[in-house]
Order: structure tokens, then C-alpha cells, then sequence
């Protein structure tokens, strides 16, 4: 896919690229594009959307379903169906085609007109009849509401057939010698034509008369505009009810872009409601293009759309990058007038377009110190840029230095990995706000003591003190630091890579001798640990018992502690066992579970104390009670 871009309008080009012969086998063409760079980039939106030499003319129906081309030779008419992306039929046909349209919303109704005067019907099946005009017709249009057919050529009449009767009505009589174009408004049916001489003539239908002239080349032709023949209408085109569109010969009129293609172009179609251009060419591939800011792409490729816009997002080198634009007095200055008309200059707009290294040549031959100036300016460039990266070095976080270095190295290795290699980089730490609070806050400081950092990085000894210098290195540039200054000489790659190897084979020693120091140390923190023990005096403790319970013995705690620790299972069974616990079943299936509270020191003496006052009640109540008897029955007492 080709982009170029004019008036910040993109257009992207999905014809261009080489096309493929038709009798290469399937196997030969998956060979090419595995091969051939341009082959497997290039889109092939409609298969075999070509004709054998050139293309003359290219249409759409109106329910945008299929596109009509002509072209020769053979002179021919393909029709391609947008649904299946491929040739639908194919028909030859008896002379070349000037002009066409269909009658229908598909291909079931076609007129073509034809350069040697005849005009063809072909039907769903194929042709149906010709007929003739009396002069070489240019341009035609069909009135639905009469069903006339409007033909306007090398003559001042505009001929009409009526296709309802079958024969030809009274000819319309214009001011023009010749008339080149036409166009019926679909809203309200008014004929417009025009002619050689740059006028517009409106006509009504239904009274066969002019209702209106326009003189376009009059109004066209300004102070400022350089022409060397008088405009012509080539172009006339209705825009609903209230608004027409004419182009001149002379290209009159404002750009919004343009396209530039290899070969000259013999038609253009726009596909309905999308931003789709079809061009006929002088050869044998027709153009596809595709301006995003006329429209979307059509239903029946709407991929493009996010095609485009991943390539918006990785935008490429466009055709015009390789192009200089220069007006004359541009090519007064450098000496190069003798060169327009030639092919060394493209004529575009108000000057031209030439080789950027031919530009870049010239300007060096005729101003020999604009490479001294540029090479100042790129010196310039590279000491601001080291400058820039020194700044960067010199700032450093107040908390974890060494880790804000180690994160600007690995950094730079990776923009060295990324020029020799395209390696999509990943975010940095030191520009991410997420992780700000770990530079700023001593709370994160690293500490390289502790037992993890140490055997989780074994050469953190030899590392840091090269960060170390470094750093010291640092400080001392920000006492001294001066406006030039040059690079120290790195180690060579032979030393590099014998360090690294050193650093490999020294890991696992390494690793064994921070082990020991860990161990050793371990060791002294132990006796610390029991000289001081011994040192200290032990003195009584004193235990505090909570309010309402009462101490008998440390055991009694202790088996408590136990009983706590235990399962509810377990300490049911145990409940059980010493005879708090019933377990009974009922009459219903279900089990029942009789508690006793158990009772403390303190209330079982109390209930003995009242057991006892009972009994001793119990016994005075019964010696009253005899004595009374035998007071009744007259008994001394003893």
C-alpha cells in the first residue's frame, strides 16, 4: 500500500504493486510472496480487477453491489461483483466504449456509446439492440419520469430517444457548436449541458426550452490565472436540488488534492457514499484508492478503515518525502530554468517537484560552505545531546543512589540494543510516578546488610564499587564541570566479555563465602546472647489472678491451657467421661444433650456448709418431736 499526501489529505493507493500472471499455478504464486517483498505487501481488493490492455471507462451500479469497466482489446465490458470480490461475466463487444450507464439499480439494464456512432442495449442476458445517432456522441443521460435518453456530441443538437415509443423525439437546438457533457438533476429533472465555448445550459423537459446560461469560463478566468486557450467544460455534475458542480479544461477552480498515478488517467468514479476512488488508466490494472476525509470504506471492505489508522499510528515515509518543492524563483537562484520541461522537473501547482539529491547537489555546487554550516550545526546537535544525558546522570534521588544508577545503565544498554535491533521498550521506573515515593521516602532505602540482599546478589560487592566510583565520579564533575569536555575511552570487548566470564565462574564462590559470613555471624550474636544471659540477675515474677477466680496450683492452669487447645469432639468425649455430659435419644429420632455446670471450690463448700445445716436440722426437728410425744403421754423426763 502506497501513501502519499497533499494539503495534509491522505490517500492511500490499494492498486499499486506488481500483479501476478493469471497462468501461474497456486504453488509458484505462495513462492513469489515469500520471496518478493512487494508481492506480500501489496492488497488485492477485487481478484483480476484488470483489463487485457487498457480501461476507458469504470462505473457503479446504483446499489453499489457491482462495477462496470470497459476497456480493450478486445474491446470488452467486465463486471465484478463487490459481495463475492471477484468477475462476474465477461462480454465482448463490437467496437470501443465511450461512454456508459445502467438503467437499473444492477447490471440487468445497460446502454453503451460507442465511438463509431452506435448505441447498444444489453439485458440481463446479454444484448438485446443498437441503434444509431446521426453525429459522434460524447456524453448522455436518461430522464426517468419520460424515459428519454439525452445524447449530446460533436454537434449543436442534443438528440433524443425515447425508449417507451422506440424512436427518436424532436432534437433540443443549443447556442453551442458542440456540447461535451450532460447531466439530468434527479430532484426535479432539469437538463444541464455544457459546452466548447465554457457555458452551462439549463433546459426544462416538459417545455422542451432554456431556462437558464451560465458563462463558467467568464467567471473562472482571473488577473492571476495564466491559461493559453479558452476553458471548456469537461465536467458537469448535479449535487441535489440547489447545487452543481462544473470542471474546465484548463483545471479552474480550487484543489483539495489531487493523484498522481504513473499513467494517464480515462475515467474517474466515486463509489457511492464512502470515501472510495476508481480510476481508469492507460493500462492495464484499474486504481483503487481510498481518502479517509471523503468518507468510511464501503460495507464490503470496512477492514480499511482500521487498516488506515494503524497506519496512522505507525506512520511511514510518504511519496512526496523523496521530493523537493520549488518555485521558478527558486530555480532562478540555483541556475536551473533550462531544466523545465523536462523530466527532471514535474510541473505541479504554482512550481515544481525535483529529486531531493538532485536538489541537495545543486544547492552544494552553487553555495559550497552549506556543508561546513551543516556539519557545525550537526557538531552542535551532538554536544547538546551529551549534554542533555550528563544532566540526566547528575541528577540522582536523595534515597536509594545505587539503584537509581543501576536503572540508567540498564536503561542505555537497552536504547544501544534498540539501534541495532527494533525491540519495543518498556517503561522506566525513574520516570513512573508510581514508584516516586521509593526515591523520595527513606523508609524504601535498600538495605545491603540484610540477610536477603546478600544472597540474592552475590556480586553486589564488585558491582557497587564500581557504582560507588562512579558516583564519586559524578560529584566531582558537579564541582568541576566544563562546557566541553570528552568521553572517556571505554574498556574493549575483549575485557568486557573476559570480566563477565570472571563474574560467572566466581558466582557459586561467591555465593558459599556470604554463606559463611552469615553463618559466623549468627554465631558471635549467640554468644553475645548468652554472656549477657549470664550477666543478668533473675528476680521473682509475680503473677496477677483476675477478679472472681480463684489460685490452687499452676497444674491446674496448665491442664485448663490443654483442655482449650483440644477439639470440640474431644472435649465432649472428656465432658462425658467425668459425668457432666448425658447423650440420650428421644422419641423423635433426635439427640439430646444434658449439661451440668460445673461448680468452683467456693460453691462446692458453700453447698456442703448447707448440706451439713441440713442434716443438723434435720436431726433437731426429729428429737423435738419425741420429746413432745412423750410429754403427751404423761412420761417424766429423764
Amino acid at each position: 500500500m502506497q501513501v502519499s499526501s497533499l494539503n495534509e489529505v491522505k490517500i492511500y493507493s490499494l492498486s499499486c504493486g506488481k500483479s501476478l500472471p493469471e497462468w501461474l499455478s497456486d504453488r509458484k504464486k505462495r513462492a513469489l510472496q515469500k520471496k518478493d517483498v512487494d508481492v506480500r505487501r501489496r492488497i488485492e481488493l477485487i481478484q483480476d480487477f484488470e483489463m487485457p490492455t487498457v480501461c476507458t471507462t469504470i462505473k457503479v451500479s446504483k446499489d453499489g453491489q457491482y462495477i462496470l469497466a470497459t476497456g480493450t482489446y478486445k474491446p470488452r465490458v467486465r463486471c465484478y461483483d463487490t459481495y463475492q470480490l471477484s468477475l462476474k461475466f465477461e462480454r465482448c463487444l463490437d467496437s470501443e466504449v465511450v461512454t456508459f450507464e445502467t438503467l437499473s439499480d444492477d447490471y440487468s439494464k445497460i446502454v453503451f456509446l460507442h465511438n463509431d456512432r452506435y448505441i447498444e442495449f444489453h439485458s440481463q442476458s446479454g444484448f438485446y439492440c443498437k441503434t444509431r445517432i446521426p453525429k459522434f456522441g460524447r456524453d448522455f443521460s436518461y430522464h426517468y419520469p419520460s424515459c428519454d435518453l439525452y445524447f449530446v456530441g460533436a454537434s449543436s443538437e442534443v438528440y433524443r430517444l425515447n425508449l417507451e415509443q422506440g424512436r427518436y423525439l424532436n432534437p433540443l437546438q443549443t447556442d453551442a457548436a458542440e456540447n461535451n457533457v450532460c447531466d439530468i438533476n434527479s430532484v426535479h429533472g432539469l437538463f444541464a449541458t455544457g459546452t466548447i465555448e465554457g457555458r452551462v445550459e439549463c433546459w426544462d423537459p416538459r417545455t422542451r426550452s432554456r431556462v437558464g446560461l451560465l458563462d463558467c469560463a467568464l467567471s473562472s478566468v482571473t488577473a492571476d490565472s495564466e491559461i493559453n486557450s479558452l476553458p471548456t467544460i469537461s465536467a458537469l455534475k448535479f449535487n441535489g436540488a440547489l447545487t452543481m458542480a462544473v470542471g474546465t479544461s484548463t483545471g479552474q477552480g480550487k484543489i483539495f488534492t489531487s493523484l498522481e498515478p504513473e499513467h494517464d488517467i480515462n475515467d474517474v468514479c466515486l463509489y457511492p457514499n464512502s470515501g472510495m476512488l476508481l480510476t481508469a488508466n492507460e493500462t492495464p490494472k484499474m486504481g483503487i484508492y481510498y481518502i479517509p476525509v471523503l468518507g468510511p470504506a464501503p460495507r464490503w471492505c470496512s477492514f480499511l478503515d482500521n487498516l488506515t489508522e494503524e497506519l496512522e499510528e505507525n506512520p511511514e515515509s510518504t511519496v512526496y518525502d523523496d521530493y523537493k518543492f520549488v518555485t521558478k524563483k527558486d530555480l532562478e537562484n540555483l541556475g536551473l530554468t533550462h531544466l523545465i520541461g523536462s523530466p527532471f522537473l514535474r510541473a505541479y501547482m504554482h512550481g515544481f517537484f525535483m529529486d531531493i539529491r538532485l536538489y541537495h547537489k545543486v544547492k552544494l555546487m552553487v553555495n559550497p560552505f552549506a556543508y561546513e554550516e551543516y556539519r557545525k550545526d550537526k557538531i552542535r546537535q551532538k554536544i547538546e545531546e551529551t549534554r542533555a544525558q550528563r544532566v540526566q546522570l547528575k541528577k540522582l534521588p536523595k534515597v536509594n543512589k545505587e539503584l537509581a544508577l543501576k536503572l540508567i545503565e540498564e536503561e542505555e544498554e537497552k536504547q544501544k540494543s534498540t539501534w541495532k535491533k527494533k525491540v519495543k521498550s518498556l517503561p522506566n521506573i525513574l520516570t513512573d510516578d508510581r514508584f516516586k515515593v521509593m526515591f523520595e521516602n527513606p523508609d524504601f532505602q535498600v538495605d545491603e546488610e540484610s540477610e536477603e540482599f546478600r544472597l540474592l546478589n552475590p556480586l553486589v560487592s564488585k558491582i557497587s564499587e564500581k557504582r560507588k566510583k562512579k558516583l564519586r565520579l559524578l560529584e566531582q564533575q558537579e564541582l568541576h564541570e566544563k562546557e566541553e569536555e570528552e568521553e572517556p575511552e571505554g574498556k574493549p570487548s575483549d575485557a568486557e566479555s573476559s570480566e563477565s566470564s570472571d563474574d560467572e565462574k566466581d558466582w557459586v564462590e561467591e555465593v558459599r563465602k556470604q554463606r559463611r559470613l552469615l553463618h559466623q555471624e549468627e554465631k558471635v550474636k549467640r554468644q553475645e546472647q548468652l554472656r549477657e544471659d549470664r550477666q543478668t540477675v533473675l528476680k521473682p515474677q509475680f503473677y496477677e489472678i483476675k477478679a472472681g477466680e480463684e489460685f490452687r496450683s499452676f497444674k491446674d492452669s496448665a491442664t485448663k491451657q490443654k483442655l482449650m487447645n483440644k477439639t470440640l469432639e474431644d472435649r465432649l468425649k472428656l465432658e462425658a467421661k467425668n459425668g457432666t455430659l448425658s447423650i440420650s435419644d428421644t422419641t423423635v429420632g433426635s439427640k439430646q444433650l444434658t449439661f451440668t455446670l460445673k461448680r468452683s471450690e467456693q460453691q462446692k463448700k458453700q453447698q456442703e456448709a448447707e448440706k451439713l445445716h441440713r442434716q443438723e436440722r434435720k436431726t433437731l426437728c426429729r428429737s423435738a418431736g419425741h420429746l413432745k410425744s412423750r410429754h403427751r403421754r404423761g412420761r417424766p423426763f429423764h
